[in-house]
């Protein structure tokens, strides 16, 4: 994997100090003893940044010391976080057109493929793109199904065969009448380029493969719940079923980003913070931190949770290991 070279673009706000991570930055509900395989009983969770316009789509990158990259969706920009606090843009801008401020533009989930390049979706410009942000290449991956352009990509995946599931909700149109996609879709598309509409739900967000790929996580943050599938030899996806509901739930936030462990258990953010679900969705406690998070990503060894949340950066300490993107 190349070095990724950090280089400001301007765009984007600073935040307003870096911080010395400021501890016992919110709550933890255990529901179960058992919880503690998952998160040591003395965790606590640390605020590592603030002063975003609305963080998203976080990812650890492994290289040397290893540092997280995350999308400011208003402020247009890639921003990379190190662990000696320093806070600066990778990319900015995301969209190069002309926006109104404060609108969703720039990037949203961001991963890194097989060959160790950073893949992010763009939410205004309806595409994914890859970039080499060390020598300012930057790539389309994918912006068409059929003969209409995507809605929103909004967060993805890779298989292990190469493949990437995403998927395609239409927040954040210019105009409701800019869409060519008449469903919000989960797609796959192929290590050749083939794009296939793998199944649609209302609001489709995060997504995640339990370890063995045999099952298939989808966030639906339009109704309040957690779909999964079973994954077929070819790839593709079964009709589905409900593996929690949290519609109910009088807490602010909604299912949106998620990573699984090795164990299979899953770390979904939803309404007051994150869940912690056993692979068949019984809840083993909550992650809740003093904003509530949008999405995460396993970082360090895989056995820390970071998690962006609006205008914050969060991190809480592991006892399991959580799976990172990359060759």
């Amino acid at each position: 994997m190349g070095l990724i070279v950090a280089v400001s673009c301007g765009a984007s706000p600073e935040p307003e100090e870096l911080l010395e991570p400021e501890v016992s930055a919110g709550t933890i509900a255990r529901l179960d003893p058992a919880f503690e395989q998952l998160v040591p009983a003395d965790a606590v969770i640390e605020l590592l940044a603030d002063g975003f316009g609305f963080s998203e789509g976080p990812a650890w990158i492994d290289e040397g010391e290893g540092f997280l990259l995350f999308s400011d969706i208003p402020w247009n920009s890639i921003i990379k976080w190190t662990p000696d606090g320093t806070v600066t843009d990778v990319l900015s801008p995301v969209y190069e057109g002309v926006f109104k401020e404060r609108r969703l533009v720039g990037s949203n989930g961001i991963t890194v493929d097989r060959d160790g390049r950073v893949v992010f979706t763009e939410h205004f410009s309806g595409r994914i793109s890859r970039v080499d942000i060390a020598a300012g290449n930057r790539s389309l991956v994918i912006e068409s199904y059929e003969d209409g352009r995507l809605n929103r990509p909004n967060d993805f995946v890779y298989k292990s065969d190469g493949s990437v599931y995403f998927t395609d909700p239409a927040y954040g149109l210019p105009e409701p009448d800019a869409r060519e996609q008449d469903v919000n879709g989960i797609y796959r598309l192929s290590p050749a380029g083939s794009l296939t509409l793998l199944a649609d739900q209302p609001g489709p967000n995060g997504l995640a493969f339990s370890p063995d790929e045999s099952r298939f996580y989808v966030a639906d943050s339009a109704t309040g719940v957690w779909m999964v599938y079973d994954v077929a030899e070819d790839g593709t996806l079964n009709g589905g079923t409900i593996l929690l509901d949290a519609s109910d739930v009088d807490e602010a936030g909604a299912p949106d980003g998620m990573k699984v462990d090795l164990s299979g258990n899953i770390f979904a953010t939803g309404p007051g913070g994150v869940w912690v679900l056993t692979h068949d969705g019984t809840p083993w406690g909550t992650i809740m931190p003093d904003e509530v998070p949008v999405n995460v990503a396993c970082g360090d060894d895989g056995r820390t949770l970071y998690m962006t949340a609006l205008t914050d950066l969060y991190r809480i300490k592991l006892t399991t290991e959580g799976q990172i993107p990359g060759p």
